[in-house]
C-alpha cells in the first residue's frame, strides 16, 4: 500500500464528510485514504443515532454549524449526486422545544439570545403560549418553552453518511476494511509517518485524522495525547399510540427531566439519559430496560397524559462519544503532534454537525486556517489547559 497525503481513520459520517470536503476541494491536491473497521456500520453512533438537527445550541460556534447542516441537506441531491443520483435523507421539519421551570428560564433566555443573534428562527413560549399550541402538554408546572420554528427536524443519518461515502469514492478517496493498531512517529515524537493496520500493512502518511468516534481516546493514546472522551450509552425506545394527540406534531420534545419525545411516523420515539451516566465498555450495547419501565415512561405519563396507554414496537442503544470535559467537540491540530487531527467528543451532536466539521477540517488541512466557521474554540489546547469551553444545550 503506498503512502497517503492524509489517512482518515473512521468511515463513519464524520470522516467521511471530511473525505467529501477534501475531495471536492479543488485546492487540495493530495491522496486520500479512509480505514474503517466495519464497513457494515452496524454499530456506529452514526446509523445508530436518533437523527436529528437542531439550532438550538447555547454556543454560537455549535449554532453556526448546525445552520450549516440545514443549508447543506437543502441542496443535499446536488451535493452528492453521483450521475445524477443520491440517498433520500427524508428530512422532516419538526422542530425541537425545550421546556423549562422557573429555575431554567435565565438559561433558556441566554441560549434564545445567542441562537436568534446567529440568525436561527426560534421563539420563546409562555406555559400559557404552550397549552394553547400544544393542547396535549401538562404544562402546569412549567413556566415557559423554546421552540424551533423552521429548520430543525429528523432524516435518515446513514442516507447521509453514505451520501458524502459515495461522492469521496466518486472523486478518488480510497476506502480500506482495515483497523489501526499503531502509529509511528519521526524520531523527535513530534509527527506521525506511518499508520500500521491490523492487516500487516504500514502506510506512510503526511497526517492522520482521528474520527473512531467513541473509540477516540484509545486513538490518541497511540500518540501519548490526552483526549476525555468516552462512549456513553444512549438508548431509543418507539412506542405506538393508539389515541392520536390532539393538536399540531409532536416535536422533538426535551422534558424538564431530561426525557425527550417526538413524533416518529407512524408510532413515537423516546429516550432519557441513564441516572448512572458512566463510561460503558465499547462493544456493550444491551439494551436497558429498566430504564423504560423506571424513568422513561412515568415522565412520558406526567407531561403527555394520552401516552399512558402506549406499547413499545421496538428500542435500540448507541453511543455517544462523550467528553467529559465540556460536552463540545474537539477539532484540528495538536500542538504537540501538529499533524496529528482530532475531530472527536462531540457528545451526541456530532451526526447535524459533521457537514460543517468536514468543511472546516478541510480548511484548516488545505489553507493552513480556517475560512468559513472557526472552530478554534474547539481546539485540543483547550483540553491540554484544561480549559472548558462548555455547551449547555446538551440532550
Amino acid at each position: 500500500m503506498t503512502g497517503y497525503g492524509t489517512v482518515i481513520v473512521g468511515g463513519a459520517v464524520m470522516g467521511s464528510s471530511l473525505a467529501y470536503w477534501l475531495s471536492e476541494n479543488p485546492d487540495h491536491d493530495g491522496t486520500v485514504l479512509v480505514v474503517e473497521m466495519d464497513p457494515t456500520f452496524e454499530r456506529s453512533s452514526t446509523t445508530l443515532s436518533e437523527a436529528s438537527v437542531r439550532h438550538q445550541f447555547s454556543e454560537p460556534v455549535n449554532i453556526r454549524l448546525s445552520m450549516f447542516a440545514t443549508e447543506f441537506i437543502a441542496g443535499f441531491h446536488e451535493n452528492v449526486q453521483v450521475d445524477g443520483e443520491s440517498p433520500e435523507l427524508g428530512f422532516r421539519d419538526t422542530g425541537y422545544l425545550f421546556l423549562s421551570t422557573d429555575d431554567g428560564m435565565d438559561v433558556l433566555r441566554e441560549n434564545h439570545e445567542a441562537q436568534r443573534s446567529c440568525g436561527a428562527e426560534v421563539a420563546l413560549l409562555s406555559a400559557g403560549d404552550l397549552a394553547e399550541r400544544f393542547p396535549y402538554l401538562y404544562v402546569d408546572d412549567l413556566a415557559g418553552a423554546s421552540l424551533g420554528l423552521r429548520n430543525e427536524g429528523t432524516l435518515d443519518a446513514y442516507s447521509l453518511m453514505r451520501g458524502f461515502q459515495q461522492r469521496a469514492r466518486h472523486n478518488g478517496v480510497e476506502y480500506v476494511t482495515d483497523r489501526v493498531v499503531g502509529l509511528r512517529c519521526s524520531d523527535t515524537g513530534d509527527r506521525v509517518t506511518h499508520v500500521e493496520l491490523a492487516s500487516g500493512a504500514v502506510v506512510a502518511c503526511d497526517r492522520v485524522v482521528n474520527c473512531t468516534g467513541p473509540r477516540a481516546r484509545w486513538m490518541a493514546d497511540l500518540v501519548d495525547l490526552p483526549l476525555p472522551v468516552e462512549p456513553r450509552i444512549r438508548g431509543a425506545w418507539v412506542f405506538a399510540c393508539r389515541t392520536p394527540l390532539e393538536g399540531p406534531t409532536l416535536p422533538l420534545t426535551i422534558d424538564t427531566t431530561g426525557m425527550h419525545v417526538r413524533t416518529e411516523p407512524p408510532h413515537y420515539l423516546a429516550g432519557m439519559p441513564p441516572i448512572d451516566d458512566i463510561a460503558v465498555d465499547v462493544d456493550d450495547f444491551a439494551v436497558r430496560h429498566d430504564e423504560w419501565e423506571g424513568q422513561i415512561w412515568p415522565a412520558l405519563v406526567h407531561r403527555i397524559p394520552t401516552f399512558e396507554r402506549i406499547g413499545v414496537t421496538h428500542s435500540w442503544v448507541g453511543h455517544y462519544a462523550y467528553n467529559t470535559l465540556d460536552h463540545n467537540g474537539v477539532v484540528g491540530a495538536a500542538e504537540a503532534v501538529p499533524n496529528f487531527y482530532f475531530c472527536n467528543g462531540f457528545s451526541g451532536h456530532g451526526l447535524q454537525q459533521s457537514a460543517g466539521v468536514g468543511r472546516a477540517l478541510n480548511e484548516l488541512i488545505t489553507y493552513g486556517e480556517y475560512r468559513t466557521i472557526d472552530l478554534s474554540q474547539m481546539g485540543h489546547d483547550r483540553i491540554v489547559r484544561g480549559e472548558p469551553f462548555l455547551e449547555k444545550a446538551i440532550i
